[in-house]
């Protein structure tokens, strides 16, 4: 113990064991907040749908983006019924509101869309909703009228008629300066715009909300991808479940390796011979291939991926490494000594031979772990990943699959690659700074 603590203490003479280590601290901290922060069950939800998604924009960039280039591209604006006195007038039989649904834009660009979500209460007769646009300097467009159900999403945007009057496309035509409309590139008409409701209830308890959303161009610190999804919700969470499986990968095979080694090396005859066998005829065999083949056919759960990789890794060229660094401690004397008293043989091969060579399976440890975090995601890239779970390569396969890079949307792609290079490099500059540790061959490099 004393020398591990040593060997511990040298490692902050290196400093790039400093900067790996400040960075798997990082990810450590930020794979718990995530797992406090956003439950697994949240996280789920987030990412299969719900009620968010409709009110995030379409294929959005981070906001930082956008302001590091010292540009002002709106964000979404959600202004709600809730936040609004209606004015109501009563009449024989029902009521009728006049919502007004207001909202300050101040951006030089347009939004990129704009809805309006109506809930109704269960009614005798649907409601009637009229729809009023209001712009800054007075003028109104009439945007029609309808019978609505309980839900109903309305799309200002795609309104073919509307678009076909205004000469654009609504969420433009309804917010551009008039002077500038007939210009090659309309200008936004800053200022209060307000969607005024006009709503015929016919039941005088009944009430009726609505959500007017004017989606921004910009969305968050990692932005939105094709089905409105916040990134950032993939890229948190596929932190702590790319350092478990890598994690849980990397101790599988190696500490089974070392003991199956051990076991060889000290029952010598016809067990080591067969697990010399089993190791030379998993060294020809594909790891990736044989992981693609059963994602294919049978199931592509992470869970079940990682059952596999270990189950492959165990008979690893390592034995062999390890079978070499064995054969002179089973002579060691101390051995003879243990054997002298009566030690059993699991104890001697788990409490004096196993520990011998853990220096050197530290570092080849450490720096196995990013290896089955990249292979995780190489299978997720594939199209062979969980299909439940939000990770990094699932990210990475949604982009491709959707053209990112081609359409422009680097963040996309970027921000899950930026995520893999991190873990890689924390783990690779602390595993190589604890190989010149333990390793009295490396010290004097």
């Amino acid at each position: 113990m004393r020398r591990w603590l040593e060997g511990l203490k040298q490692l902050r003479r290196y400093p790039s064991a400093v900067l790996g280590t400040a960075l798997i601290l990082f990810l450590i901290g930020l794979a718990v907040y995530t797992v406090v922060a956003i439950p697994y069950s949240q996280a789920l939800d987030l990412w299969r749908g719900g009620e968010q998604w409709r009110m995030h924009p379409v294929n959005a960039s981070p906001v930082w983006t956008d302001r590091l280039r010292g540009g002002d591209l709106p964000e979404t604006q959600i202004i709600s019924s809730a936040d609004v006195t209606p004015e109501a007038e009563p009449f024989p039989g029902g009521r009728r509101l006049q919502i007004p649904l207001s909202f300050d834009y101040q951006s030089s660009a347009f939004p990129s869309e704009i809805n309006l979500f109506l809930t109704a209460e269960e009614q005798a007769r649907a409601p009637f909703v009229r729809l009023i646009w209001q712009a800054p300097d007075g003028r109104e467009e009439v945007l029609g009228g309808r019978r609505m159900a309980r839900e109903e999403r309305v799309s200002i945007s795609q309104d073919w008629a509307l678009e076909r009057r205004l000469g654009h496309i609504p969420h433009v035509g309804l917010m551009l300066d008039p002077e500038t409309a007939d210009r090659p590139g309309p200008a936004v008409l800053q200022g209060t715009h307000t969607l005024l409701l006009d709503v015929v209830l016919f039941d005088e308890n009944a009430g009726l909300d609505a959500d007017l959303v004017v989606y921004g161009r910009v969305h968050g610190v990692a932005g939105t991808d094709h089905q409105r999804r916040d990134l950032m919700v993939a890229l948190m969470w596929g932190t702590p479940v790319a350092l478990a499986f890598g994690l849980l990968a990397a101790v599988g095979t190696t500490v089974t390796t070392l003991v199956i080694a051990a076991m060889g090396v000290w029952y010598r005859g016809w067990v080591d011979a067969v697990i010399q066998r089993l190791t030379e005829v998993n060294m020809i065999l594909p790891m990736l291939p044989i992981l693609v083949m059963v994602g294919t056919l049978y199931s592509t759960s992470i869970w079940l991926m990682l059952g596999v990789v270990v189950a492959l890794g165990i008979f690893s060229a390592g034995i062999k490494m390890y079978r070499a660094m064995l054969l002179p401690i089973r002579e060691a004397p101390y051995i003879e000594a243990a054997k002298a008293y009566g030690a059993s043989n699991a104890r001697i091969i788990l409490r004096y031979m196993v520990p011998r060579v853990l220096p050197v399976l530290i570092p080849t440890f450490v720096t196995l772990i990013p290896t089955f975090v990249f292979l995780e995601a190489s299978l997720a890239v594939l199209g062979l990943g969980d299909p439940v779970l939000p990770t990094w390569g699932k990210v990475l396969n949604d982009a491709q699959e959707q053209s990112a890079l081609y359409n422009g949307f680097y963040y996309w792609v970027l921000s899950p690659a930026f995520l893999l290079m991190l873990t890689g490099l924390g783990f690779a500059m602390l595993g190589f700074a604890l190989d010149r540790v333990f390793n009295p061959r490396l010290r004097n490099l």
